[in-house]
């Protein structure tokens, strides 16, 4: 059972920067593919990023690429989301999720995680 839980969410101004943190509890989090998702007010859920279990390979999704980094530190168990150049269409609950199994790189598809971590809000004001 791995538990997740995501912090660093807030308001921010457009243009402005934050970066997301999701510490890892619970299994092994070095084996897993990881990945950020978030779904804003009325909209389903959305593919932001993901990375796998070595941090090597990464994905983003079409709104965010440029402006968004992801990584992960393995030693501390903690998966990260710098976001830049915020949006407000970037205004969602983030979530990050674990994936049993995918290892060598995040798939895009929400059902093939399977942990989920609470979600933290991020709102960007214009």
């Amino acid at each position: 059972q791995v538990q997740l839980v995501e912090s660093g969410g807030g308001l921010v101004q457009a243009g402005g920067s934050l970066r997301l943190s999701c510490a890892a509890s619970g299994g092994t989090f070095r084996n897993y593919a990881v990945g950020w998702f978030r779904q804003a007010s009325g909209k389903e859920r959305e593919f932001v990023a993901g990375i796998n279990r070595s941090g090597d390979t990464t994905d983003y999704g079409d709104s965010v690429k440029g402006r968004f980094t992801i990584s992960r530190d393995n030693a501390k168990n903690t998966l990260y989301l710098h976001m830049s150049s915020l949006k407000p269409e970037d205004t969602a609950v983030y979530y990050c999720a674990v994936s049993w199994r995918y290892t060598s790189y995040a798939p895009r598809a929400g059902r093939l995680y399977d942990y989920w971590g609470q979600g933290t809000q991020v709102t960007v004001s214009s």
